[in-house]
């Protein structure tokens, strides 16, 4: 599977979904269960390999703008919801997080920002598939610490200063 086909995956189970990233996630397992176990390996190695690349302090500050706060749990269920919300967003959101007031058409923090299942979508496939656990993925681990520089989320100044747009259409009123 190339990175095209991943995209495609994403975006049309999204987009039967209607945003809801729990149906998303079921939509995803329904698509993945109708591809052979390697390709389903290979669409979990694209989305580890985008999940880590998203182990960054300006994204993880970016969805602690737009969650209200952002624990570890939090921050790694945002990352799986960003790569759900497709190529355009995830890469846009990558090279400058603070362009997420621009790129999310809305944000509503009962339903988007968590996509936890999504992260779990290929896992399931697989299982359902062979009747056993995916194998180890081959891919280097996530960093130890997020890339880039530290950021306070306790510090509402310094995070409106960092994500200016952002704090100006989804921080606290």
């Amino acid at each position: 599977m190339d990175e095209t086909e991943f995209w495609e995956i994403i975006d049309s189970t999204r987009e039967a979904a209607d945003g809801d990233p729990e149906d998303h996630a079921d939509l995803l397992v329904e698509r993945l269960t109708r591809l052979d176990p390697d390709s389903v390996l290979d669409f979990a190695r694209h989305f580890e390999a985008r999940y880590n690349r998203a182990y960054a302090w300006d994204l993880w500050g970016a969805a602690a703008v737009l969650l209200g706060g952002a624990s570890d749990d939090a921050f790694d269920w945002f990352r799986c919801w960003l790569i759900g919300q497709g190529r355009e967003v995830f890469e846009g959101a990558l090279h400058d997080p603070d362009a997420l007031a621009e790129l999310l058409d809305d944000f509503d923090e009962e339903i988007d920002g968590d996509g936890e299942e999504l992260g779990y979508a290929a896992d399931e496939a697989y299982e359902q598939l062979t009747g056993v656990v995916a194998p180890d993925l081959g891919l280097p681990p996530q960093p130890a610490e997020p890339l880039g520089s530290p950021v306070d989320f306790e510090d509402d100044e310094a995070l409106a200063a960092r994500f200016p747009e952002l704090w100006d259409r989804f921080g606290p009123r």
